[in-house]
């Protein structure tokens, strides 16, 4: 794009410079929680037409309610989130965003308090660019009034996206943009899509520096409802999970984007696939579907508290693929552990991806580098079936559907012999 182009030692030089004021901002300590209109709802205008599905302060009302009276901001998800086409066409004479008149008649503000008012975080979107993704006006040029703008309208988390720019440049807006956040003086968690957009790049991707100033970011496709998509992130992931496993935690988490349980076209087994993947990776937990027709078997695996348990566990720790076939892939995530034991707990996940055939899996802790002495209590969170003890050299068994997942916690047990403090030892698998 013309008027876009910065030399590579500008890049260098800004990045030198910036390093020493990264975002830092606290936020985000667990993988964030929540509700996002974009999957379900995309970009639909059409009030008229779609009433109870268009992008309109009604519609995010709605699943503010949801949220606060269905167990859903008990189970922890607290937040709602805008997404694009929220705005007018055109920012106001001072150069400031203005939400769309007709579809926002209260302004953003008023539409914060609502949800303020009933225990739930408010999530707006823009975008780096020019403009955003849906063509509305972009922040390029205009970080520091939309920072302004979003903390006086007491926004709490900003999804900012990056259509219609100069990728050269995410390396100076995205941390730009999280300075700025920073100067308003209010708690903003940030959620960058920087590396979504250098998929195809990725020698420009640092996870470091992008850690620096993000709290999440998207690293791959928008998801979709359908299994082919939810299957192509985890195939992403696995790929690539030696860079994203040691630059993932608390404060900085890795995307693979929104829960589509409850959507047409994706199944329980599915639901159970993708809820049990994105809690063994400690992945941000955003649904997006809608929460006022939700059926009842989606609701349960979404409010599942041992799932969500094992995805808010306090390490931060994302899971990895241990073992692998073509059918299977088995995930193994440490935990921390309640217990005045000095050993690790660990969430154990078996995904079979076959679409048609159920799979039966057998494993030995000790293998998965589960060697307590003592043993571990095992379970499995989807079907709540106690396993009681279980030694090291001990094998688990079971069955798993096509296209489906079980979940497993597996909690260290005492024995009567003296214990020694001391700090647990990470699996042989761990880097």
């Amino acid at each position: 794009m013309g008027g876009l182009q910065y030399s590579s030692a500008t890049v260098l030089l800004f990045l030198a410079l910036g390093l020493a004021t990264a975002l830092d901002n606290g936020l985000a300590r667990t993988p964030p929680m929540g509700w996002m209109s974009w999957t379900a709802f995309y970009c639909e205008i059409d009030c008229v037409k779609h009433p109870t599905g268009c992008i309109n302060e009604q519609l995010y009302k709605d699943m503010t309610d949801r949220l606060a009276e269905d167990g859903y901001l008990e189970a922890g998800y607290h937040s709602v989130h805008i997404d694009d086409c929220w705005s007018e066409m055109e920012r106001d004479s001072n150069g400031v965003l203005v939400a769309n008149k007709t579809r926002f008649p209260s302004g953003m503000k008023a539409l914060a308090k609502y949800m303020h008012d009933k225990g739930i975080n408010f999530g707006i979107y823009e975008d780096y660019g020019t403009k955003t993704c849906g063509g509305y006006p972009g922040s390029y040029q205009h970080l520091k009034t939309d920072a302004e703008t979003f903390a006086a309208w007491d926004v709490d988390y900003l999804k900012l996206d990056g259509c219609n720019i100069n990728l050269d440049l995410m390396p100076i807006g995205y941390p730009e943009m999280g300075r700025e956040l920073n100067k308003t003086g209010r708690p903003i968690i940030y959620s960058c899509s920087w590396p979504a957009y250098l998929v195809d790049q990725p020698q420009k991707v640092d996870y470091n520096l992008i850690g620096k100033w993000c709290n999440t970011w998207r690293n791959f496709d928008d998801i979709n409802s359908s299994w082919k998509s939810i299957q192509s992130i985890i195939n992403y992931y696995d790929h690539n999970q030696d860079k994203h496993i040691p630059t993932h935690g608390p404060g900085k988490w890795h995307d693979p984007d929104m829960l589509v349980i409850g959507n047409p076209g994706i199944t329980v087994d599915m639901s159970l696939a993708q809820m049990t993947i994105w809690c063994i990776w400690a992945a941000p937990l955003i649904m997006s579907n809608d929460l006022r027709i939700i059926g009842k078997e989606f609701r349960d695996i979404l409010l599942n508290k041992e799932a969500i348990r094992i995805n808010q566990d306090r390490m931060g720790i994302m899971g990895r693929l241990v073992a692998n076939t073509t059918d299977i892939g088995l995930y193994v995530k440490p935990l921390s552990s309640e217990s005045p034991e000095v050993s690790l707990s660990f969430a154990i996940a078996i995904l079979n991806r076959n679409l048609s055939t159920p799979k039966s899996v057998q494993f030995h802790l000790k293998h998965l580098g589960l060697t307590n002495q003592f043993g571990y209590r095992v379970r499995e969170i989807w079907s709540g079936k106690d396993y009681g003890r279980k030694m090291p050299h001990d094998e688990v068994e079971i069955r798993v559907n096509p296209t489906s997942a079980a979940l497993f916690r597996a909690d260290p047990l005492a024995g009567n012999e003296p214990r020694f403090e001391k700090k647990p030892e990470m699996p042989w698998w761990w880097l």
